[in-house]
C-alpha cells in the first residue's frame, strides 16, 4: 500500500522548532527578516539608516533621516501584545501544525497563559489566515455544495431556521487529473441566486466551470461568467457521484474538526474565522515544515487586529 505523501510528508519537529525560535532574540531576528527581507525602512520616510533603542524589553528602530520612531511589532498583529514573542512563535507553531485546527482551551494549556489571552491569540491568527484566503480564486473544474454549521439550541427556532446553523458553501477545485487542488469554506447569507453570486464574484475566477447539485441558488454562479453545469442526484448519495467526491469529502473533514478540536461555538459569531483555518490548512497541506513562516508572514502583513476589532467583525458578519 502507497503511503499518503501528505500524511507522512517531513514536517517540522518541536525540537527543530526549539532550536530556530527557543529564544526572545531568535524570534525577534525571525521577526525582523520577515518584516524588513531587504534591511529596515522608515515606514515614514523610506530611509533605510536607523540606531537600535531598548524600550520596556522591545526593540525599537529609530530613523536617522526623520527620528521616527518605530518598535518591532508596531503595525503587525502582534501590536499592543504584553506577551514574549517566545510565546507567539509557539502559538503559531502549534496552530499551523494541528490538522484538525487547536482550540483556545488547549492553547492555553500548551502556552500557560489565561484563557482570554488564549482566545486572543487563537482569533487573532484566524484572522490572519481568513484574509491570506481572501487573496486566492478558485479556477478550473469547481466542485460546490451546500451546507450548515450548527444545530438547534434549547428553546431555540428548529430546522434550518436555527438561530445557531449558518448556512455555508463549500468548493474545491480539481486539476486534469481528478486531484483537488485548493478549497472555500465561506459563510453565506442565506442560499439565494444573490447570495450565490455574490460569492461567486468574490471567489471564483471568471470562466472556470462550476459542477453542482440540482440546488436552483447555485444558477447563480452563471451571472458571475462562469459556466453551471447542474447534476440532479434523486435518490443517489452525492458522495458516490466523481463530480461531487472531493467537496464531499472536505465537508467531511469539516465535520471531523470541529467536533475534534472544538466540540461547540458561537457559530453565528466565529463560523467565517474558523472555516477559514481549516481551508488555510488544507491549502497549503503540502508545505507542512514552512507553514509555521508562511503564517508569521501573514500576521507580519494583515497588521494590526485588536481584541474590540475582532468582535466587532463578529458581530457584523
Amino acid at each position: 500500500m502507497s503511503m499518503n505523501r501528505v500524511q507522512f510528508q517531513p514536517g517540522l519537529s518541536m525540537p527543530d522548532f526549539i532550536r530556530q525560535y527557543g529564544t526572545e532574540a531568535q524570534c525577534e531576528e525571525a521577526l525582523i527578516q520577515t518584516r524588513w527581507p531587504e534591511g529596515f525602512r522608515c515606514p515614514g520616510c523610506g530611509h533605510g539608516g536607523h540606531c537600535i533603542l531598548h524600550a520596556k524589553g522591545r526593540k525599537t528602530s529609530q530613523c536617522n533621516a526623520c527620528h521616527r520612531q518605530t518598535s518591532l511589532i508596531a503595525g503587525t498583529l502582534f501590536q499592543g501584545t504584553n506577551l514574549p514573542l517566545t510565546t507567539w512563535l509557539l502559538a503559531i507553531y502549534l496552530v499551523s501544525q494541528a490538522k484538525t485546527g487547536l482550540s483556545a482551551l488547549a492553547l492555553k494549556r500548551y502556552l500557560g497563559v489565561s484563557y482570554p489571552s488564549a482566545w486572543l491569540i487563537h482569533h487573532k491568527l484566524m484572522q490572519a489566515m481568513a484574509e491570506r484566503e481572501d487573496h486566492y480564486l478558485l479556477a478550473g473544474q469547481i466542485q460546490l455544495d451546500d451546507a450548515y454549521l450548527g444545530g438547534e439550541r434549547s428553546g431555540g427556532k428548529a430546522g434550518r431556521g436555527s438561530e445557531n446553523k449558518v448556512p455555508f458553501v463549500a468548493a474545491v477545485s480539481v486539476d486534469g487529473e481528478g486531484h483537488p487542488g485548493r478549497v472555500k469554506l465561506t459563510p453565506v447569507s442565506g442560499f439565494t441566486c444573490e447570495a450565490i453570486e455574490m460569492w461567486s464574484k468574490s471567489h471564483l475566477q471568471a470562466g472556470c466551470t462550476v459542477h453542482s447539485d440540482g440546488l436552483a441558488c447555485f444558477s447563480g454562479v452563471s451571472a458571475a461568467g462562469c459556466q453551471h453545469i447542474p447534476l440532479v442526484v434523486g435518490g443517489r448519495k452525492p458522495k458516490e457521484l466523481p463530480e461531487f467526491r472531493w467537496v464531499n469529502t472536505m465537508l467531511g473533514n469539516v465535520k471531523t474538526s470541529l467536533s475534534g478540536a472544538y466540540h461547540a461555538f458561537a457559530f453565528s459569531k466565529y463560523a467565517h474565522r474558523y472555516l477559514a483555518g481549516i481551508a488555510y490548512r488544507f491549502n497549503r497541506r503540502f508545505q507542512l515544515k514552512t507553514l509555521p513562516g508562511r503564517l508569521l508572514v501573514a500576521a507580519v502583513a494583515i497588521g494590526p487586529r485588536p481584541e474590540a476589532w475582532l468582535r466587532l467583525a463578529e458581530d457584523s458578519c
